[in-house]
């Protein structure tokens, strides 16, 4: 999944730290977006979020944390937070 932005580069592997990056897209390209992440939720356990000149590559486990929130203080705001924990190689316990 690739956030529309500019023209292509190097892509920097983002895979340890803090990242973060915030994107304004119209519906269209917002509806797109959700579409690409749905379908790499239906191919497998693993997906990559993309822009210019990064890339996330993140094999996730279940169950994923939706959350809505709303707030209507100042004006009215609904956020939408999907939230994926990293997959874990191996079983549960281990005996020596």
């Amino acid at each position: 999944m690739e956030f529309p932005e500019s023209e292509e580069t190097d892509k920097r592997t983002v895979s340890d730290g803090f990242f973060e990056r915030e994107v304004y897209l119209s519906a269209d390209e917002t509806a797109a977006f959700l579409r690409s992440v749905a379908d790499s939720l239906d191919d497998g356990d693993e997906l990559t979020i993309s822009g210019d000149d990064w890339e996330i590559p993140f094999a996730f486990a279940e169950p994923i944390e939706v959350e809505v929130e709303f707030s209507s203080r100042r004006e009215s705001e609904l956020e939408l937070e999907v939230e994926f924990t990293e997959r874990t190689e191996g079983g549960g316990i281990d005996a020596a």
